[in-house]
């Protein structure tokens, strides 16, 4: 995830109850918004192409976006950047959402604030429980949630059981260390969001989607103590592994491939993506090879890719990896969502 300040990943699609089956087999083109909400809370006006002030999802929706993505931290504070995102708001925001067309994934992290693999802290509430109580925060704290989303009418197409975990979740207890335990948690997890939501996809995420090496010894350990899932979640980030996308894109390419045929029945999304926002052609190039090696996954089992907060402009978050431009619109880059799996060379303007 993007995370090392701030982090989180795409989101998928949301579907109102019911929505027809046939939409979770379309390519997810999908952008995180967590920071929408509190953008527009503090006066933030997004701009169309043309200069127009617009909602931004109508802006993100003619960039070809069709899935948005969402975080949920347990009892998170004020903080603008690295606050809000309570079941509350998470879902206002799915609702308004799906009421735009767009498919939704929750991205659940189990803490407070931001979780990644450099950080995985309880929520304070949870943060004297036993592990026997751990496990039933887990179940309670996702069920709730995905039953407020369900009484707003939105039913998530995918739901992320933790963000980037490759250490494990919840600290100590949840760590990778204890394999056994952290499968329980998952678990947990995994089921209650299929006991208010049968349909939704459950996916679990690491970084560093081009490191197969990790992806084999995660998903090994994992299957091996039973855990349950449906969906390998990737981030990819060239810029944090200091590395052109053109150095690790093929590695990328091998891993989809390689999650999928070492564990049958499973699928795959890139769950995150992002690159600098100053550099537009080469993250439209990047995005366009990205989404190129998910499409290739042999019978649609490459979901789709989401970018991690495209709106989340500079001057407002601080994020280097946004893609919106200084002036309030977005990015050129983002035409990559429009333009597919066509040939790199066409340029981001």
């Amino acid at each position: 995830m993007i995370k090392r300040f701030f982090c989180a990943a795409l989101l998928l699609g949301a579907a109102s109850l019911g929505a027809p089956a046939a939409s979770a087999q379309s390519f997810a083109k999908g952008a995180d918004v967590g920071w929408l909400q509190q953008m527009e809370a503090t006066g933030y006006v997004f701009h169309n192409e043309q200069g127009q002030a617009q909602d931004c999802l109508a802006i993100l929706k003619a960039q070809g976006i069709n899935s948005i993505r969402l975080r949920v931290f347990v009892n998170p504070s004020a903080d603008k950047a690295s606050g809000h995102c309570s079941p509350a708001e998470v879902t206002a925001m799915a609702k308004r959402a799906a009421d735009q067309g767009f498919r939704v994934m929750i991205d659940f992290h189990y803490s407070d604030t931001w979780a990644d693999p450099g950080k995985q802290a309880k929520p304070a509430a949870w943060a004297s429980h036993s592990f026997p109580q751990l496990l039933t925060d887990v179940y309670d704290h996702t069920f709730s949630t995905m039953t407020m989303l369900k009484a707003a009418g939105v039913t998530p197409e995918w739901v992320q059981v933790g963000n980037e975990i490759p250490g494990g979740i919840l600290w100590p207890e949840g760590s990778a260390k204890n394999f056994a335990q952290l499968a329980q948690l998952i678990n947990k997890g995994y089921e209650a969001v299929k006991a208010v939501s049968p349909t939704s996809k459950v996916i679990v995420h690491l970084d560093r989607g081009n490191n197969n090496e990790m992806y084999r010894w995660f998903f090994d350990n994992l299957t091996k103590d039973g855990g349950k899932f449906d969906v390998i979640g990737m981030s990819y980030y060239p810029f944090w592994l200091k590395q052109d996308y053109t150095a690790s894109i093929a590695s990328l390419r091998a891993n989809l491939l390689d999650m999928v045929a070492r564990y049958p029945g499973k699928e795959v999304v890139v769950a995150e993506v992002g690159n600098d926002y100053t550099k537009v052609q080469n993250t439209y190039d990047m995005l366009v090879a990205t989404q190129q090696a998910v499409r290739a996954v042999p019978q649609g089992k490459g979901l789709g890719v989401f970018y991690w907060e495209p709106e989340g402009a500079k001057s407002w978050s601080g994020y280097q990896l946004n893609a919106w431009t200084d002036d309030g619109k977005p990015s050129p880059a983002l035409k990559a969502f429009r333009d597919g799996a066509v040939a790199p060379a066409k340029k981001a303007k």
